[in-house]
């Protein structure tokens, strides 16, 4: 079955519950307070079966001025607006508003319903009917269907249920293989089940014992129950009013304007860039104004930054925005949203999120070009964009919170020309350009380095990436350097492929003069600084070709100051073999190695990180 969503709009006791009430058999009015003083406070939710294949649920919204907050919290996601005017009254301020809102919100398609018909004749009603198209003019509803109809008497319902049926067939059906997001408009908490909250699913699919997250805030929920439409499902698509079963959250830790989404794929942000439209009926909005920011079913204070310069945006006038936020908001590049003035309190605006990555603009540069290319162009534009201006390039879940595709789209759309796509460990975009200049800058920084410290095979890793990365993820250096020619990775160092160590006359003795010390000392070791002294080399060269011997693997050094030759190490391996399994004091130790207690404790060290021996007590077991 196909799920179209119809909200209700216009002006207060203009009878958009009554008639939906008519059309479902549902009353939408379900407050106390709203029974008592027969007006809809809050939303208001029905659905009409038009056929074994199309089901229309209902948002049925406040007209009051003063809940017109609430209409806005349920008139995002819908399909086609019904647009209801009173026949007897004709346009009045909440219709006018009401209609504002849906052309913002860029609702698509509609129906115009002149209800109370009963209570005028036939003149009156034709007049209605003039002044309503007047008013629609040159609008999405100009040429939409009008009907004339009465909850009171049936009158017109038949009809209106045969254009609901040839408008919801024309709906596009919302994509359930995109990403869960479910607004919420309604938490409360049902005897037997706990926490249940309600919205409309704009996107994706959600199922029953599945986990999703709860923004903002990134609390990790699992579905234990779905319901559209009141009736038990296994799963809900996009665009069906759905009802989950939620646990491991109170109801009091939920409220309206939270979104439920698929855990872990997006994150909340505090500024959007944005087009913003100002309402011709509007006053100039300034810079920095404060304004009430709808979108989806959150209301959030927000304050109004224009990127063109100028000091107003005037009324009628299209703009670029930055809006900043009191409170993050779980947003996509794509969605609308409104805006209302503080005082008075009316709708001004409105507008679409164009980037949510709150690029801090130099002076010279030209925001509105490249908002532009992230609002109209088409996918390799605006990723190609968004990958070049990153510092470091972006992960494919980075590219889907920015621009809102799903990885499938950003993989088909990506300009592979223009990137470096690095696999391991996750899918990561580079600009090409970028990539390259940096891996020549690696090849600058070794060779110099090199050139700067001969007797040194390579350059430490984390030296480089400080140097030339700072900040960038961990993983990145060693996904270049891997596709790159001309860099060699050894262990944690990093050399030219065109590195050789070429010892001088010199070192080539000192080099020798040092090792032949230790091997002479046997395990009785000098002091080592007295060794670099006699090397024949001055220090810095001395401890460098110190190193040489300790990567070869002929010196090992057992602490900072004590270095052994391997032969005699070896030898004392050799000793120790035939004691496998027996156990040996410190003293025998020393007899064994003819060694003092200075270079004993040391070496039992050794064997013990060896595994040669284990200490038990103040005895060591031959491994």
């Amino acid at each position: 079955m196909r799920h179209v969503i119809a909200g209700t709009a216009g002006h207060i006791d203009h009878g958009k519950t009554a008639l939906v009430k008519a059309l479902t058999g549902t009353d939408t009015d379900r407050l106390a307070e709203e029974k008592r003083r027969g007006i809809s406070i809050d939303l208001g939710f029905a659905h009409l079966d038009l056929g074994p294949d199309l089901r229309i649920g209902f948002v049925d919204v406040p007209g009051h001025e003063r809940f017109v907050k609430n209409m806005l919290a349920g008139v995002g996601g819908i399909d086609l607006v019904l647009l209801v005017i009173a026949a007897d009254e004709s346009v009045k301020p909440q219709t006018r508003e009401h209609f504002d809102i849906c052309r913002l919100l860029e609702i698509p398609r509609g129906i115009v319903v002149l209800t109370k018909a009963d209570l005028v004749d036939t003149e009156v009603l034709g007049l209605a009917r003039l002044e309503v198209e007047e008013f629609l003019a040159g609008s999405f509803l100009a040429g939409a269907p009008m009907v004339a109809a009465s909850a009171t008497t049936g009158q017109g319902l038949d009809e209106l249920r045969a254009r609901l049926h040839e408008v919801a067939s024309q709906a596009l059906a919302k994509d359930a293989s995109r990403y869960l997001r479910l607004p919420i408009d309604r938490a409360f908490s049902m005897h037997g089940f706990g926490t249940v909250i309600t919205g409309t699913l704009v996107s994706g699919s959600v199922a029953r014992d599945q986990e999703v997250e709860l923004y903002p805030g990134g609390r990790r929920l699992r579905v234990r129950g779905v319901q559209v439409h009141g009736e038990p499902v296994e799963q809900a698509q996009a665009g069906q009013r759905t009802a989950l079963n939620l646990t491991g959250v109170e109801p009091a830790d939920v409220a309206r304007g939270m979104v439920l989404a698929e855990a872990g794929r997006f994150q909340t942000v505090t500024e959007l860039d944005c087009r913003l439209d100002l309402l011709p009926s509007a006053k100039p909005l300034k810079n920095r104004a404060p304004v009430h920011f709808h979108a989806g079913t959150a209301e959030i204070e927000a304050e109004v930054r224009l990127l063109e310069g100028q000091p107003a945006l005037r009324p009628g006038e299209r703009g670029w925005a930055r809006l900043r936020l009191r409170d993050p908001a779980l947003l996509l590049p794509g969605d609308r949203f409104i805006v209302r003035m503080f005082s008075p309190v009316v709708t001004i605006g409105g507008g679409v999120v164009v980037d949510i990555g709150a690029r801090r603009y130099r002076r010279g540069q030209d925001p509105a070009a490249r908002l532009k290319t992230l609002a109209e162009g088409a996918p390799p534009e605006r990723i190609g964009l968004l990958v070049h201006e990153s510092r470091y390039g972006l992960s494919l879940a980075e590219l889907v919170a920015r621009t809102g595709l799903t990885e499938r789209e950003i993989e088909v759309a990506a300009p592979q020309d223009r990137h470096m796509v690095l696999r391991q460990p996750q899918v990561w975009r580079l600009d090409r350009e970028w990539a390259q200049a940096a891996l020549a800058r690696f090849r600058e920084t070794l060779r110099v380095f090199h050139q700067q410290n001969p007797l040194v095979p390579g350059m430490p890793k984390e030296a480089l990436r400080a140097r030339e990365l700072p900040g960038a993820p961990a993983f990145l250096l060693d996904a270049l350097i891997a596709g790159s020619a001309g860099i060699v990775a050894e262990g944690e160092n990093l050399r030219l492929e065109t590195h050789q160590l070429v010892l001088k006359q010199d070192e080539e003795q000192a080099l020798e003069s040092i090792e032949r010390a230790f091997l002479k000392a046997g395990l009785a070791v000098p002091p080592l600084a007295e060794v670099l002294v006699k090397s024949g080399v001055e220090p810095a060269r001395a401890r460098s070709l110190l190193q040489l011997l300790l990567r070869r693997g002929r010196l090992v050094k057992l602490a900072d100051e004590l270095v052994f030759h391997i032969d005699p190490l070896q030898e004392l391996r050799r000793k120790l073999a035939p004691l496998k399994g027996q156990r040996i004091s410190v003293p025998q130790f020393k007899e064994l190695a003819g060694v003092s207690r200075k270079y004993a404790i040391p070496l039992l060290e050794y064997l013990d990180r060896e595994r040669l021996t284990r200490r038990e007590g103040d005895l060591r077991v031959v491994l």
